[in-house]
């Protein structure tokens, strides 16, 4: 094989991973899943990958003589800076001698392949939630602190402020609306029930209240109105704090970001996009950029 005959995207979250792998013309040469690939758990998550992408190689008929062709980008879950980057790369190195390996987080994956490479912005929202910009190669992201200390907007972050404003509602600080009514309903009335759901959900169980509030907010709700404003008006802040200006690209992206759309300032409305691609494309995107400074030599 030549210098450059193979990219290796992969996609790595804290549920499951996918890899692919292609040729630099584009042609998918073979895909494959694996198990959780968030770095926080780093030895398990260093043998997962090892494994799926051994996987991957054999499903594509790649020798290990050939993975000096390979140029390798990983987007992973639980990335936050270099250091860790640095040691995943090593680990992944000492098993799987590829060309070129380059690590990042799954959220600059994210805002590559939403936008395709383009400069822009993108307000990723699902469970949790980040804002990112891509501009001129290079992403800044924001948020995604979790959804203790943050996930603005989330469906996770939406379901808390419910239940939140709900028991605000029940001391008589602030106005019920037929939203948070329904919440006690459906807990019998019991604070003390409110409460031990609070204790006890993850943030998907947060998030499962999330459509409740949306149909509300668009059936007239004030308290469901309220929340989604606030959401919305997080995301607007966070793509100011951020740089970006009407007139760029902007994609709402998970399963929530498309229904903040009609909640958003005029500018950011008129610059919606829809997404180009997820996670994995903006893998191979960047398993791509980081040979194009050799092509030239």
């Amino acid at each position: 094989m030549g210098a450059t005959e193979l990219l290796i995207g992969v996609d790595g979250g804290g549920t499951a991973c996918r890899t692919r792998l292609a040729e630099p013309g584009g042609a998918i040469l073979a895909e494959c899943a694996g198990g959780p690939a968030n770095v926080s758990d780093f030895a398990g998550a260093v043998g997962r990958l090892t494994g799926v992408l051994g996987d991957l190689l054999a499903r594509g008929g790649v020798g290990r003589g050939d993975l000096g062709a390979a140029s390798v980008h990983l987007g992973l879950a639980g990335v936050t800076g270099p250091v860790i980057g640095d040691r995943v790369r090593a680990a992944l190195l000492g098993a799987l001698p590829f060309g070129r390996v380059t690590v990042g987080g799954d959220t600059v994956t994210t805002v590559i392949g939403a936008l395709g490479g383009a400069d822009g912005a993108v307000a990723a929202v699902g469970t949790g939630s980040f804002v990112g910009r891509s501009l001129g190669g290079r992403v800044a992201t924001l948020g995604g602190r979790g959804f203790l200390l943050g996930d603005q907007a989330s469906g996770a972050w939406l379901g808390k402020r419910l239940l939140q404003e709900t028991m605000l509602a029940a001391d008589g600080l602030r106005g019920h609306s037929g939203l948070s009514r329904a919440v006690l309903a459906r807990h019998g009335g019991d604070l003390a029930r409110v409460i031990g759901f609070a204790l006890s959900a993850p943030p998907a169980g947060f998030a499962a209240l999330a459509p409740e509030v949306l149909a509300a907010a668009n059936g007239g709700d004030a308290l469901a109105r309220a929340l989604v404003a606030e959401g919305a008006d997080y995301i607007a802040r966070a793509l100011d704090a951020l740089g970006w200006r009407a007139g760029e690209g902007l994609c709402l992206a998970g399963g929530l970001g498309p229904h903040y759309r009609a909640w958003l300032p005029e500018g950011a409305q008129a610059s919606l996009t829809e997404a180009r691609g997820g996670a994995l494309d903006g893998a191979m995107v960047l398993a791509a950029r980081s040979v194009q400074p050799e092509a030239g030599r």
